[in-house]
C-alpha cells in the first residue's frame, strides 16, 4: 500500500492559480519579457531546404557514451560545481554555435516543475517548458561560458512557474508554418534513469525501442543519465537532415 498523499493534483492546480497573481505574475513576466526580447531564429544548416509548411516527419538516433567518458563528465561537473545538465548544455550550445556561426543561442528544455516537497509523489502532468538563451559572443573560455549557462538556467528556474502557453500568449512571437514550435527550434533535455528491472517470476520483461517517425522539433537531444553511463536519443526532422548528418553531429 502506498502512503496517503498530502495533496491531490487539483490542490496543486488551485495553488498555482492563486500563486500566479499580481506581483508574482508581473515579476515573472517582466523577467521573461527582458530575457527573450528580440529572439533570433537558429539558422541550422540542413541537408534540405526548410519546407514552407513543416511536415513533422522525423527519425531517431540512439547513442551511448563510453563509461570512462561518462564518469569523467560527472566528475568534471562536480569539480566545476555545476549540474551535469549545465555542463552538457554548455557543450551542446558550443556545438550549435559551430554549426550556425551564431552567438545568440536559444534552446528549449523541460523542467519537472515539482519544486515543493508535497508534489514529489503526486501523479499528474506538472512538466513545464523553459527557454534558455545564452550569449556566446566575445570568444569566451569554456569556464566563462559555463558560468553564463549556469546563470541563465538558475534565472529560468527561479521564474519557472509561468506556463509555456502563457509565455507564448504574452510575448506573441511572429509565427510561421515552417517553424515547428514558437520561441525555439531546438530542444535539450536530461533525464535521470533510475529504473529497476521488473521481476515477474517466469515472465521476462525487456524494453521495446520503436520509432514513430515523427518529431515536434527540428532537433532534440535527450540525454539519459544512468548509474553507469550516459545515453542519448536524438530526434530530428527528416525535412531537414539526413541520418549521416545527425551521426556526425553526435
Amino acid at each position: 500500500p502506498l502512503p496517503e498523499l498530502t495533496i491531490q493534483y487539483v490542490d496543486w492546480a488551485i495553488w498555482q492559480r492563486k500563486y500566479l497573481q499580481e506581483e508574482v505574475l508581473e515579476s515573472q513576466l517582466y523577467y521573461w519579457k527582458n530575457q527573450l526580447a528580440n529572439l533570433p531564429i537558429l539558422e541550422l544548416p540542413g541537408d534540405r531546404t526548410q519546407p514552407a509548411i513543416a511536415t513533422y516527419q522525423g527519425a531517431k538516433h540512439f547513442f551511448e557514451l563510453p563509461r570512462h567518458l561518462s564518469e569523467s563528465l560527472k566528475a568534471l561537473s562536480s569539480s566545476k560545481r555545476v549540474t551535469l545538465f549545465t555542463l552538457l548544455l554548455a557543450a551542446f550550445k558550443i556545438l550549435l554555435h559551430k554549426y550556425t556561426n551564431q552567438d545568440d543561442i536559444v534552446v528549449g528544455t523541460d523542467i519537472a516543475n515539482r519544486n515543493r516537497s508535497e508534489t514529489e509523489g503526486l501523479i499528474g502532468f506538472l512538466i513545464n517548458t523553459l527557454v534558455l538563451r545564452t550569449d556566446l559572443s566575445e570568444n569566451p573560455t569554456f569556464d566563462q561560458l559555463l558560468s553564463r549557462v549556469r546563470q541563465t538556467t538558475l534565472g529560468a528556474y527561479d521564474h519557472q512557474d509561468i506556463s509555456f502557453d502563457k509565455l507564448v500568449d504574452t510575448l506573441n512571437p511572429e509565427r510561421s508554418l515552417s517553424q515547428m514550435t514558437p520561441l525555439f527550434q531546438v530542444k535539450f533535455d536530461l533525464q535521470l534513469a533510475k529504473l529497476e528491472l521488473l521481476d515477474l517470476l517466469d515472465v521476462k520483461v525487456s524494453p521495446l525501442i520503436f520509432d514513430n517517425e515523427t518529431t515536434k522539433f527540428k532537433l532534440r537531444f535527450n540525454i539519459i543519465e544512468t548509474d553507469e553511463i550516459i545515453k542519448g536519443l536524438v530526434e530530428y526532422s527528416t525535412d531537414l537532415f539526413e541520418a549521416a548528418t545527425i551521426a556526425r553531429m553526435v
